[in-house]
């Protein structure tokens, strides 16, 4: 249970930095090298190194060489656990949604 924890908090960590989420939104379209996932940043290639050592710890992209470069893929099972999670609460929402239809039926029928 400790490492699906730590997966899970390495998980909301890497998202919760805005650059890491652009990141992360531009490998869903394709995979790009690092110097691709800088670029539109303005910072060093030693910065976007760092937030994609964190996505990578995360489980969230994969890096591998090709040549010279380093190509990086978007890893979406990553995702699975903090879906796994937030998913617990659906239920949740969905209860306070229906109640709120039933009300506002009933002051409609007032």
């Amino acid at each position: 249970m400790v490492e699906y924890k730590s997966r899970q908090e390495d998980v909301f960590r890497a998202l919760a930095d805005p650059t890491r989420r652009a990141m992360l939104e531009r490998l869903t379209a394709a995979d790009l090298t690092v110097s691709d996932l800088a670029e539109p940043f303005d910072m060093s290639l030693a910065a976007a190194s760092k937030h994609l050592s964190v996505l990578e710890e995360a489980g969230l992209v994969v890096r591998r060489k090709r040549g010279r470069q380093r190509i990086c893929s978007f890893a979406p099972a990553g995702l699975i656990e903090v879906r796994d999670w937030v998913e617990r609460y659906v239920g949740y929402w969905n209860a306070r949604l229906d109640a709120l239809e039933v009300a506002i039926r009933e002051s409609e029928n007032e």
